[in-house]
């Protein structure tokens, strides 16, 4: 069974991204080099624990750390049970594999006096201000991934119901309500880009560079960076903190797990449950602050 079939599997059974399916594709070809250069084996087939053992291990020696190795090994997992399913081998080679410990990764939002901050202090003067602005309040506001965000076409916006067609991983939709003061801002850039920016390739997508392209991922967190760089001291500052601050912020003021679940287009609740642990401490301060048993001498 060829890695060709395996991305074919991917895209067409799985509905994986091509992002995904190019680092699927990356970590295979990286652990056929391996068995090439330790083993003078080239068939994926062909392999036993042992060997993975010795890449995990190479890796490691290397500095790759284990979040890193677990994931590359989640690749090879889902190969081999994708060649089990075609009856390729009997057994994967991984079946009683276990991930390595990591450090629980514990991501900090930014404060809302911070996201206030940032908003209050862009300049909308121009076009890109503009631009930069509606896109920082719609991650803020909905709760958006990267690439959702950068995907949004103009067709999928609805300024007149204040709504957004969004399409998230595995080719789900999903309709996200738009606050009054962020469609405000989308208007403003539609209008002032409608005669501004030439009719390139990249022209549909809601939010597009100033020659009229598609943005790329490393542009939109450029956007997030630059600008949250100014008003927060905190280490991680990227899109992804925006919708972590998003759901957040919204269990602070007690909205329900499952809402915010649909909102982030989360397929279980355990996924959204990691963002609890804020709301949690949250609670726990206003208990402490008004409990009339807490001693606050």
């Amino acid at each position: 069974m060829s890695v060709l079939q395996f991305k074919d599997y991917l895209q067409l059974e799985k509905n994986y991204s091509l992002h995904t399916i190019k680092a699927y594709e990356a970590d295979l070809l990286a652990f056929q080099d391996f068995l090439t250069t330790e083993f003078e084996c080239s068939s994926l087939r062909q392999v036993n624990y042992s060997q993975v053992r010795n890449w995990i291990v190479a890796l490691s020696e290397d500095g790759v750390s284990n979040r890193t190795i677990n994931r590359k090994i989640s690749s090879l997992k889902s190969y081999y049970h994708f060649a089990q399913k075609m009856g390729e081998i009997d057994i994967s080679p991984l079946q009683k594999h276990k991930p390595l410990k990591t450090a629980k990764k514990v991501q900090v939002p930014f404060s809302e006096k911070e996201v206030l901050e940032v908003l209050s202090n862009i300049d909308t003067s121009s076009l890109e201000g503009l631009r930069d602005k509606a896109i920082i309040e719609l991650f803020y506001s909905t709760g958006l991934r990267r690439i959702e965000l950068i995907n949004l076409k103009l067709s999928d916006l609805d300024l007149k119901k204040a709504t957004i067609k969004v399409l998230g991983k595995r080719n789900k939709e999903r309709y996200l309500p738009l606050l009054i003061s962020v469609t405000k801002t989308i208007e403003l850039y539609l209008n002032e880009r409608s005669g501004a920016i030439p009719k390139a390739s990249g022209f549909s997508y809601l939010f597009v560079s100033s020659r009229g392209d598609k943005m790329s991922e490393s542009f939109v967190y450029r956007i997030i960076n630059t600008y949250f760089s100014k008003a927060s001291v905190k280490l991680k500052k990227s899109p992804h903190i925006l919708r972590h601050s998003f759901a957040t912020h919204l269990l602070n003021e007690g909205a329900n797990l499952n809402a915010v679940k649909e909102l982030l287009g989360h397929s279980s609740l355990a996924a959204t449950q990691v963002y609890t642990h804020n709301s949690i401490a949250e609670l726990k301060n206003i208990h402490k602050n008004a409990h009339p048993r807490n001693n606050k001498n």
